[in-house]
């Protein structure tokens, strides 16, 4: 029994290691690609302008050694052992950061939260204990709750970590992309060079924007052995030149060299930090990319792959030019310099690939983090395709693929030279992990609960040399550096007025939501006809009868016999369990078949298609109703209004059970087994295929006749047919409301509003099933 146990658990042990490798294998071509390709243009761009290059090697051994330190302290320190554990979840991120104190602090600014929310196993997990009273962390988070502005400050953080972001998605392609294109020059002339480096690069750029539809899986095999690859081939040519022309050079990693070159260079060593910071591009993308693999297996894979074959490049780098003084080159900083002779061509195709690969990473990442911002209600909504139905977050924004294309295509054609790309591109990396220090110092008081000087040195060790590499990329403004100011500032703009524009949406809706008590003095038949048919009313509130429900009923004379006020939200977790997927209630008493129907998504979610949405919510409404009188899993949404709310899963086993079969194979449907079971059919047309839904209702003694004929009435209006009444709004400021007000809700909120997709459940539904409700809103 001892041996087979052992083997059991050596079994485990060893598959739980292979998923580990296996998982940190992948990332090398996913997460790192971007940090990989680093060497191409960092000590070009360092010694751009700011530095010379002497013979006594004080320039390059100290850059070697900022490079160094830099890569040290940041992506290994920094990242790896430090913000790598404050994932949300398993998921990683600015938004993750953010979603993290919403939930710690209710600094939340999702206009529909709710108590029951809280109850989610997602928002429970990892959780730590509540910190005492008197703590620093409590009145911290107290002083967070109480005041808006503060609640703002971090909402706007927030935006402009995310702004910088998308920054990076439209700079690093650009700089990665001609970076690996610029080794043409040793093979050809100046003149002819100049010809051929922007047309190419832009070819590839089109190229790699144009393949995006695809998505990453269908290429996905072949980016970690590209990054391997890579990596390989920087580290044994750094090997090579570190033994062939100066061995001596690893003398130049201690921090004097650095300390050395500050002191002798003094403001142009300064401003040669915006250079030095290019070798950590791409380092975020190891917190980013956290979802899809595991903190260990990201570790693994930087300690022991990425980390080593980028000193040794950089180390390889320093020791050819500390023998190499000719100036009268342009490209003499260039990399390809550094590489034998014979192997510039192979190496200057495995660079292209390489650099593409980098930027489908940040492609990626991009799309990933503009659908959180759409889910949490900070971006207007979009179109999201997902590429893989079998591998999770792999997702294409097509809007957003050619905006990106646009603006790489312009940035790459405009600076024409990999100077001003990295002081671009610099600005816009730095800026982001600013962002994650600040956020990061929270999260460790108030979610993690630790002393708040570990925070204030976290804060001071990390923000001062962040602030530094900030202070000497902004100074470049006019070289550069001003375009990601310029694309943050149109983003937070749009970001910042779409969000604002649906709080203020929110609060109208809430101030003139319809009174219970109307309801009741309509009687069951609401005061109009009831007609066959299942009506779903879309509504963001959560609670009370929308106004929209109140004009419709005004204008039409016919209702359907079941109304369900449908309110889809999305909670500050990546993901919602299905069987926590969804809060049903009542709206009124029983005899008015009135539901509401709470369906809660993270910001990581994939949301189903309408026939299979449609399906889980007839489900989750009968589960409710045969659970009702036993009282399982319900809880006090608002006490002391109109409904209470249980929380119920898609599809249970003890409830309506629920198959889809073509019509054509009705005849050859299983019978029901040996339990008694009562069949309700009923048919549902969608995209050209005719399928039948099949509800098993259990004759329990459980269900009383009453629940039994309330079963039956959703099943017959189910069969009936479905409608969808969505509301249309129009938006516009008060009278005597401010032209800044102004501004922001009657231009630029509704054309982002006129201009952005409908709710995600609404795009499958067929236009003879749904019904626009128009109304004018004045906020």
């Amino acid at each position: 029994m001892d041996l087979e146990g052992g083997t059991r658990r050596y079994s485990a042990k060893r598959e739980s290691w292979r998923t580990v490798l296996t998982l940190a294998y992948q990332s090398l071509g996913v997460v790192y690609g971007d940090l990989s390709i680093s060497p191409l243009y960092v000590f070009r761009s360092t010694f751009a302008e700011d530095i010379e290059h002497t013979e006594s090697n004080d320039e390059v051994f100290g850059v070697l050694s900022l490079v160094f330190w830099t890569i040290t302290l940041i992506p290994l320190v920094k990242y790896v052992f430090v913000v790598l554990k404050a994932d949300d979840n398993g998921e990683g991120g600015t938004f993750a950061l953010y979603s993290l104190l919403c939930r710690h602090a209710r600094v939340s600014s999702l206009p529909n939260c709710q108590v029951a929310d809280e109850e989610l196993t997602e928002y429970k997990k990892d959780s730590r204990r509540a910190a005492p009273d008197r703590s620093f962390a409590s009145r911290l988070k107290s002083t967070f709750e109480k005041r808006k502005v503060l609640q703002r400050v971090l909402l706007v953080l927030a935006l402009i970590g995310t702004c910088m972001v998308i920054g990076d998605g439209i700079l690093t392609p650009a700089i990665s992309v001609f970076s690996a294109v610029s080794g043409l020059e040793l093979s050809m002339s100046k003149k002819m060079h100049a010809y051929v480096e922007v047309p190419a690069s832009c070819i590839i750029l089109i190229g790699l924007f144009a393949l995006q539809h695809y998505g990453t899986h269908r290429v996905g095999f072949l980016f970690a052995p590209v990054i391997i690859l890579w990596l390989f081939c920087i580290s044994t040519i750094g090997i090579y030149n570190i033994f062939y022309w100066n061995p001596h050079v690893y003398k130049a990693l201690s921090p004097y060299y650095a300390f050395h070159l500050l002191m002798k260079t003094q403001k142009g060593g300064w401003m040669a930090l915006g250079g030095i910071l290019l070798c950590i591009t791409g380092s975020e993308a190891m917190f980013a990319d956290l979802g899809h693999f595991s903190q260990l297996s990201i570790k693994i894979a930087f300690t022991s792959v990425v980390y080593p074959s980028l000193i040794l490049a950089y180390m390889g780098q320093a020791a050819y030019l500390s023998k190499h003084h000719d100036m009268e080159q342009d490209y003499h900083f260039g990399f390809y310099v550094s590489v034998p002779e014979k192997l510039r061509w192979p190496v200057l195709v495995i660079a292209i690939l390489a650099a593409v690969v980098g930027s489908q990473a940040i492609i990626t990442g991009t799309f990933s983090i503009i659908k959180q911002c759409s889910a949490l209600s900070c971006f207007p909504r979009v179109k999201v395709i997902h590429t893989s139905s079998k591998i999770h977050g792999q997702i294409y924004i097509p809007e957003i693929n050619w905006l990106l294309m646009m603006l790489c295509l312009a940035v790459t054609i405009c600076f024409r030279d990999t100077k001003r790309l990295g002081n671009a591109s610099g600005l816009a990396v730095i800026t982001v992990m600013l962002v994650t220090t600040c956020l990061m110092s929270l999260v460790m008081v108030l979610c993690w609960h630790q002393n708040v000087l570990l925070a204030l040195g976290f804060v001071f060790i990390f923000g001062t040399i962040e602030a530094l590499f900030f202070s000497a990329s902004l100074i470049k403004f006019l070289q550069g550096a001003w375009v990601p100011i310029a694309l943050a500032l149109i983003f937070l703009t749009f970001m910042y007025v779409w969000h604002y524009g649906t709080l203020k949406k929110y609060e109208f809706d809430v101030q003139n939501k319809v009174s219970i008590n109307w309801l009741l003095g309509l009687g069951p038949s609401i005061g109009i006809v009831r007609v066959r048919g299942v009506g779903l009313i879309h509504t963001e509130l959560v609670s009370g009868i929308p106004v929209i429900f109140s004009h419709f009923v005004t204008n039409l004379p016919a209702f359907h016999q079941v109304l369900v006020f449908l309110c889809i939200k999305h909670v500050p977790v990546p993901h919602v369990r299905p069987d926590e997927r969804f809060l049903v209630g009542r709206v009124g008493p029983k005899d008015f078949r009135l539901y509401r129907c709470i369906v809660r998504y993270g910001y990581r979610d994939v949301h189903k298609d309408d026939v299979e949405f449609e399906n889980d919510l007839l489900c989750s409404i009968a589960e409710f109703i045969r659970t009702e009188k036993t009282g399982l899993n319900t809880l006090n949404d608002e006490p002391g209004k109109d409904d209470r709310m249980a929380v119920v899963g898609t599809c249970s086993k003890h409830s309506l059970l629920l198959s889809e079969d073509n019509i054509d194979d009705v005849e050859n449907l299983d019978k029901p087994g040996p339990s008694e079971l009562k069949e309700i059919k009923s048919p549902k047309v969608i995209q050209q295929q005719k399928k039948r839904v099949r509800f098993l209702v259990p004759e329990s003694p459980k269900i009383d006749m009453g629940a039994m004929e309330e079963l039956e009435e959703v099943m017959e209006a189910r069969e009936a047919g479905v409608a969808y009444i969505i509301g249309q709004t129009h938006m516009r400021a008060k009278p005597g409301s401010s032209m800044v007000k102004k501004i922001a809700i009657n231009l630029v909120y509704e054309f982002l509003r006129r201009n952005s997709r409908a709710p995600s459940f609404v795009t499958g539904v067929p236009h003879a099933s749904s019904l626009e409700v128009g109304m004018m809103y004045q906020v």
